[in-house]
């Protein structure tokens, strides 16, 4: 099981891509596009990161909103469908 200390900081992570990304997730799950599980499992996928310390680096070197997320993300692809204005 993971500590809540990590689960923060992957939680923290996975806002701030999706923020970078132009995807406000807290106006998904509004709207039905996102169920609470699915974000719990975003946060959950982004915890087997090997490398979490580049995405945040990644993030910071950011300017404003970005089409797609590094590579290595393991949520790019919710990301974007979510962008699209699909349902996850």
């Amino acid at each position: 099981m993971q500590s809540t200390r990590t689960l923060k900081r992957h939680a923290d992570l996975v806002d701030r891509m999706a923020s970078t990304m132009g995807v406000d997730l807290e106006e998904k799950m509004m709207a039905g596009q996102l169920r609470p599980g699915q974000l719990g499992d975003a946060v959950l996928a982004c915890t087997g990161c090997a490398n979490p310390e580049a995405c945040g680096h990644w993030l910071a070197a950011q300017d404003g909103v970005t089409e797609q997320g590094p590579d290595y993300c393991r949520n790019t692809d919710l990301f974007s469908l979510l962008k699209a204005g699909k349902r996850a």
